[in-house]
């Protein structure tokens, strides 16, 4: 089962905050062990967006 987050920074700013990529891998790994892939984590903004996978952080 492949599974994928979003969330919208407020700020405007898509970059992924060394929080945002902390709980991403956290909760990719709990996945893991139910036998659910975290396919993404997307971050939306006011200035784009941005993939945690593109970025090679998941």
């Amino acid at each position: 089962m492949l599974q994928g987050m979003v969330h919208n920074h407020p700020s405007g700013n898509p970059e992924p905050s060394s929080a945002d990529i902390q709980i991403t891998r956290r909760i990719a790994e709990a996945g893991r062990l139910l036998g659910v892939t975290v396919h993404d984590h997307v971050i939306v903004g006011r200035e784009g967006h941005v993939s945690l996978r593109a970025k090679g952080l998941i």
